[in-house]
Protein backbone atom coordinates (compact mmCIF):
# COMPACT_ATOMS: atom_id res chain seq x y z
CA UNK A 1 0.00 0.00 0.00
CA UNK A 2 2.84 2.52 0.72
CA UNK A 3 4.55 1.63 -2.80
CA UNK A 4 0.84 2.33 -4.53
CA UNK A 5 1.06 5.76 -2.25
CA UNK A 6 5.04 6.52 -3.54
CA UNK A 7 3.85 5.62 -7.17
CA UNK A 8 0.72 8.56 -6.56
CA UNK A 9 3.22 11.08 -5.29
CA UNK A 10 5.88 10.65 -8.07
CA UNK A 11 2.95 10.78 -10.88
CA UNK A 12 1.09 13.74 -9.42
CA UNK A 13 0.53 17.46 -11.19
CA UNK A 14 -1.92 18.99 -8.75
CA UNK A 15 0.28 21.89 -8.92
CA UNK A 16 1.69 23.71 -11.96
CA UNK A 17 3.79 26.06 -10.53
CA UNK A 18 5.79 24.05 -8.57
CA UNK A 19 6.24 20.91 -11.41
CA UNK A 20 7.40 23.65 -13.89
CA UNK A 21 9.79 24.91 -10.85
CA UNK A 22 11.28 21.33 -10.33
CA UNK A 23 11.48 20.52 -13.78
CA UNK A 24 13.33 23.95 -14.45
CA UNK A 25 15.87 23.48 -11.50
CA UNK A 26 16.03 20.12 -12.83
CA UNK A 27 17.47 21.43 -16.02
CA UNK A 28 19.50 24.21 -15.71
CA UNK A 29 21.06 22.59 -12.55
CA UNK A 30 23.82 23.46 -10.32
CA UNK A 31 27.27 23.62 -11.34
CA UNK A 32 28.33 21.28 -8.48
CA UNK A 33 25.62 18.15 -9.88
CA UNK A 34 26.00 19.19 -13.61
CA UNK A 35 26.85 15.57 -14.12
CA UNK A 36 23.75 14.56 -12.29
CA UNK A 37 20.63 13.41 -13.28
CA UNK A 38 17.83 15.16 -11.72
CA UNK A 39 15.13 13.57 -10.17
CA UNK A 40 12.75 16.54 -10.64
CA UNK A 41 9.46 14.90 -9.62
CA UNK A 42 7.76 14.97 -6.48
CA UNK A 43 9.62 13.20 -3.58
CA UNK A 44 7.33 10.22 -1.78
CA UNK A 45 8.12 9.64 1.67
CA UNK A 46 10.91 7.17 2.63
CA UNK A 47 11.49 4.63 5.74
CA UNK A 48 10.43 1.97 7.78
CA UNK A 49 7.12 0.97 7.08
CA UNK A 50 6.80 -0.23 10.95
CA UNK A 51 7.76 3.16 12.48
CA UNK A 52 6.32 4.28 15.54
CA UNK A 53 8.25 7.90 14.85
CA UNK A 54 6.85 9.67 11.83
CA UNK A 55 9.41 12.82 10.97
CA UNK A 56 7.43 15.60 9.08
CA UNK A 57 9.22 18.00 7.65
CA UNK A 58 8.55 21.13 4.77
CA UNK A 59 9.29 20.40 1.27
CA UNK A 60 12.51 18.81 -1.28
CA UNK A 61 15.10 20.96 -1.61
CA UNK A 62 15.51 22.23 -5.10
CA UNK A 63 19.16 21.08 -5.41
CA UNK A 64 18.67 18.42 -2.13
CA UNK A 65 15.59 16.13 -2.31
CA UNK A 66 14.51 17.28 -6.05
CA UNK A 67 18.05 16.02 -7.44
CA UNK A 68 18.17 12.60 -5.60
CA UNK A 69 14.93 12.29 -5.22
CA UNK A 70 14.68 10.79 -1.56
CA UNK A 71 13.86 12.93 1.68
CA UNK A 72 16.61 15.27 3.11
CA UNK A 73 18.73 13.67 1.11
CA UNK A 74 21.98 15.21 -0.97
CA UNK A 75 21.51 18.35 0.99
CA UNK A 76 22.72 20.35 4.46
CA UNK A 77 19.52 19.69 6.06
CA UNK A 78 19.93 16.29 5.74
CA UNK A 79 22.88 16.17 7.04
CA UNK A 80 22.45 17.15 10.39
CA UNK A 81 18.89 14.72 10.28
CA UNK A 82 20.72 11.91 9.52
CA UNK A 83 23.70 12.61 12.18
CA UNK A 84 21.42 12.85 14.63
CA UNK A 85 18.82 9.68 13.45
CA UNK A 86 22.27 7.79 13.22
CA UNK A 87 23.48 9.12 16.91
CA UNK A 88 19.90 8.03 18.60
CA UNK A 89 20.05 4.30 16.65
CA UNK A 90 17.74 4.99 13.72
CA UNK A 91 19.47 5.69 10.91
CA UNK A 92 22.45 2.80 9.59
CA UNK A 93 24.52 5.67 9.19
CA UNK A 94 25.23 9.35 9.12
CA UNK A 95 25.18 10.45 6.14
CA UNK A 96 22.40 10.76 3.04
CA UNK A 97 23.91 11.61 -0.40
CA UNK A 98 21.56 9.37 -2.92
CA UNK A 99 19.23 6.74 -3.41
CA UNK A 100 21.71 4.65 -3.91
CA UNK A 101 23.88 5.01 -0.55
CA UNK A 102 22.74 2.06 1.39
CA UNK A 103 21.25 4.28 4.24
CA UNK A 104 18.53 2.54 5.77
CA UNK A 105 15.98 3.80 8.84
CA UNK A 106 14.45 1.45 11.73
CA UNK A 107 11.50 3.26 13.28
CA UNK A 108 11.52 6.34 11.90
CA UNK A 109 9.60 7.18 8.68
CA UNK A 110 10.06 10.57 7.12
CA UNK A 111 7.68 12.65 4.78
CA UNK A 112 6.95 16.01 4.37
CA UNK A 113 4.09 18.28 3.72
CA UNK A 114 4.77 19.50 0.33
CA UNK A 115 6.38 17.07 -2.15
CA UNK A 116 7.59 19.12 -4.25
CA UNK A 117 10.55 21.74 -4.32
CA UNK A 118 8.97 24.94 -4.24
CA UNK A 119 10.39 28.53 -4.64
CA UNK A 120 12.25 29.97 -2.04
CA UNK A 121 11.34 27.23 -0.05
CA UNK A 122 7.70 28.58 0.23
CA UNK A 123 4.93 26.76 -1.36
CA UNK A 124 1.35 28.26 -0.77
CA UNK A 125 -1.47 27.26 1.42
CA UNK A 126 -3.18 26.16 -1.06
CA UNK A 127 -0.04 24.00 -2.35
CA UNK A 128 0.30 21.94 1.09
CA UNK A 129 -3.37 21.50 0.83
CA UNK A 130 -3.01 19.46 -2.08
CA UNK A 131 -0.34 17.59 -0.73
CA UNK A 132 -2.54 16.95 2.54
CA UNK A 133 -4.19 13.65 1.00
CA UNK A 134 -1.19 12.03 1.07
CA UNK A 135 -0.09 12.91 4.50
CA UNK A 136 -3.52 11.38 5.51
CA UNK A 137 -2.96 8.36 3.85
CA UNK A 138 0.49 7.56 5.10
CA UNK A 139 -0.91 7.89 8.43
CA UNK A 140 -3.25 5.60 7.70
CA UNK A 141 -0.66 2.94 6.54
CA UNK A 142 1.92 3.90 9.23
CA UNK A 143 -0.86 2.94 11.81
CA UNK A 144 2.15 2.19 14.28
CA UNK A 145 3.25 5.62 14.53
CA UNK A 146 3.60 7.09 18.53
CA UNK A 147 5.48 10.02 17.36
CA UNK A 148 5.06 12.86 15.10
CA UNK A 149 7.86 15.15 14.79
CA UNK A 150 7.04 18.53 13.18
CA UNK A 151 10.47 19.72 11.39
CA UNK A 152 9.65 23.76 11.53
CA UNK A 153 6.28 25.43 12.06
CA UNK A 154 4.79 25.07 8.59
CA UNK A 155 5.17 20.90 8.98
CA UNK A 156 3.54 21.67 12.16
CA UNK A 157 0.50 23.48 11.15
CA UNK A 158 0.01 21.20 8.04
CA UNK A 159 -0.37 18.34 10.73
CA UNK A 160 -2.37 19.93 12.81
CA UNK A 161 -4.96 20.83 9.97
CA UNK A 162 -5.16 17.07 9.51
CA UNK A 163 -6.34 16.37 12.77
CA UNK A 164 -8.64 19.40 12.80
CA UNK A 165 -10.32 18.21 9.25
CA UNK A 166 -10.51 14.96 11.06
CA UNK A 167 -12.24 16.60 13.98
CA UNK A 168 -9.81 15.16 16.53
CA UNK A 169 -9.01 18.98 17.45
CA UNK A 170 -11.17 22.34 17.54
CA UNK A 171 -8.13 24.48 16.25
CA UNK A 172 -4.76 25.19 16.45
CA UNK A 173 -5.04 27.74 19.18
CA UNK A 174 -4.11 25.85 21.96
CA UNK A 175 -0.64 24.02 19.93
CA UNK A 176 2.15 27.17 20.05
CA UNK A 177 4.92 25.99 17.85
CA UNK A 178 8.57 26.20 19.78
CA UNK A 179 11.51 24.01 19.67
CA UNK A 180 11.26 20.29 21.35
CA UNK A 181 7.38 20.52 22.93
CA UNK A 182 6.02 17.72 23.41
CA UNK A 183 1.76 18.38 22.82
CA UNK A 184 -0.88 15.41 23.31
CA UNK A 185 -3.46 16.47 20.78
CA UNK A 186 -5.70 14.19 21.88
CA UNK A 187 -5.91 10.53 23.82
CA UNK A 188 -5.29 7.51 21.67
CA UNK A 189 -3.26 9.80 18.82
CA UNK A 190 0.15 9.86 18.67
CA UNK A 191 2.80 12.59 20.33
CA UNK A 192 3.44 15.62 18.79
CA UNK A 193 6.83 17.06 19.30
CA UNK A 194 7.86 20.19 17.48
CA UNK A 195 11.30 21.41 16.57
CA UNK A 196 13.21 23.93 14.34
CA UNK A 197 13.76 23.05 10.92
CA UNK A 198 17.39 21.70 10.06
CA UNK A 199 17.32 24.49 7.33
CA UNK A 200 21.15 26.11 6.43
CA UNK A 201 19.32 29.29 7.97
CA UNK A 202 18.88 28.19 11.07
CA UNK A 203 22.06 25.95 11.77
CA UNK A 204 24.43 28.57 10.45
CA UNK A 205 23.01 31.04 12.67
CA UNK A 206 23.06 28.40 15.72
CA UNK A 207 19.25 28.90 16.65
CA UNK A 208 19.10 25.48 15.78
CA UNK A 209 22.53 22.97 17.12
CA UNK A 210 23.72 19.34 16.59
CA UNK A 211 22.58 18.99 20.37
CA UNK A 212 19.60 20.16 20.11
CA UNK A 213 18.42 18.12 17.35
CA UNK A 214 19.62 15.14 19.73
CA UNK A 215 17.66 16.10 22.36
CA UNK A 216 14.59 15.94 19.88
CA UNK A 217 15.70 12.41 18.50
CA UNK A 218 15.98 10.90 22.20
CA UNK A 219 12.70 12.51 23.35
CA UNK A 220 11.14 10.36 20.24
CA UNK A 221 12.29 7.36 21.16
CA UNK A 222 11.63 7.87 24.76
CA UNK A 223 7.72 8.87 24.11
CA UNK A 224 7.66 5.96 20.99
CA UNK A 225 8.65 3.06 24.07
CA UNK A 226 5.88 4.48 26.06
CA UNK A 227 2.36 2.69 25.82
CA UNK A 228 -0.39 4.87 24.25
CA UNK A 229 -2.34 6.60 26.14
CA UNK A 230 -6.31 5.84 25.86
Amino acid sequence: MLEALRNDIVNCRLCPRLREHCARVASVKRRAYRDWEYWGKPVPGFGDPQARILVLGLAPGAHGSNRTGRMFTGDRSGDMLYGALHRTGFASQPVSLSREDGLTLDGVYITAAARCAPPGNKPTPQEIRNCRPFLERELELLGGARVVVALGKIAFDAYLDVLKSRGAIRSRAAFAFGHNRRFQPAPGLPVLISSYHPSQQNTSTGKLTEKMMLEVFRRARREAGRKVAN
